[in-house]
């Protein structure tokens, strides 16, 4: 039987970007319009916020500390003891047009930072987010562009496959690529998942050891698990309806962490812990992220 425990009533507006930390055992994330690195420590269940300048979007682990996407560019971070979020520009990036700002974000399995960007009016459509390479520690490189929201960005246990998602209601889709590993470039796009055939849009993901792709269905209040055919393995609930990205971590990568939104301007009665963050047993174990190595 599945179980669903609510770890943080966080509230986030946008709570985005779950990272384990083993050294500390403790899950970090953001909440992208607050402007928040967050922090729960499974020893204590201790739950610290540092506030920062810019909307923070993603986070990676990083030899020296973290790095994240912001939204003017990419930054060191530095948690500081009075509960700021102080930031290093390492890379900044010519957004396609005004009211941009980034959104999902990880590393490959050879500590290369991968960022896609986004119009926050998600209204209008428009095919102007990309998906960027941090190369070095001061160039963002383009890699892909003509998405609306990119996200799901995931990749395989061995990293020879990437996965990407346009989470947007007009696509929701999610393709597959070969990657190379050398150069850090992906090709040979494939459609993987069509989202629609399935409950709830495409948003944060996953990879567990045996290279299941586990992505959040927001909107719908599920987490599918996805084999690497394709084929939907498992679906895992969560009692809110926008789930908006998972993370497997705990001593043995055996619990898989759940960020959600908690949005405004709506009755919330029916989903009183929506912006929480919650942790379900999958039943499989997951694989431990590779810090950036900038």
């Amino acid at each position: 039987m599945q179980h669903c425990e609510l770890i943080v009533d966080a509230r986030n507006a946008t709570g985005e970007s779950p990272v384990w930390h083993a050294g500390e055992q403790a899950l970090y994330w953001v909440d992208i319009p607050a402007r928040q690195l967050q922090r729960w420590r499974l020893a204590d269940g201790k739950h610290d916020v540092w506030q920062g300048d810019e909307m923070l979007a993603c986070i990676a682990r990083g030899a020296q500390g973290w790095v994240g996407a912001m939204e003017t560019g990419l930054f060191t971070l530095e948690p500081t003891a009075d509960g700021r979020l102080l930031g290093t520009l390492l890379a900044s990036v010519e957004h396609a047009r005004e009211g941009m700002r980034f959104n999902d974000g990880r590393c490959d399995r050879q500590g290369r930072f991968w960022v896609g960007t986004m119009l926050m009016d998600m209204q209008q459509g428009a095919q102007v987010g990309a998906l960027y390479r941090l190369d070095g520690k001061d160039h963002l490189h383009c890699q892909l562009d003509g998405m609306i929201v990119p996200n799901g960005l995931a990749f395989s246990p061995d990293g020879r496959r990437m996965y990407l998602s346009d989470s947007h209601p007009t696509v929701q889709k999610i393709w597959s690529f070969d990657y190379d590993t050398d150069s850090g470039t992906p090709h040979n796009q494939q459609l993987f998942v069509d989202m629609r055939e399935h409950p709830g849009r495409p948003d944060g993901a996953a990879v567990d050891q045996d290279g299941c792709y586990w992505i959040c269905g927001n909107d719908e209040g599920v987490i599918h698990r996805f084999a690497p055919d394709g084929r939907l393995d498992r679906s895992l609930h969560v009692p809110v309806k926008k789930p908006a990205m998972c993370a497997f971590g705990g001593p043995q990568l055996e619990t898989l962490y759940v960020t959600s939104i908690r949005p405004g301007g709506i009755d919330l009665a029916d989903q009183p812990l929506a912006g929480g963050v919650f942790a379900l047993n999958p039943g499989v174990k997951g694989l431990e992220e590779t810090p950036w190595q900038g």
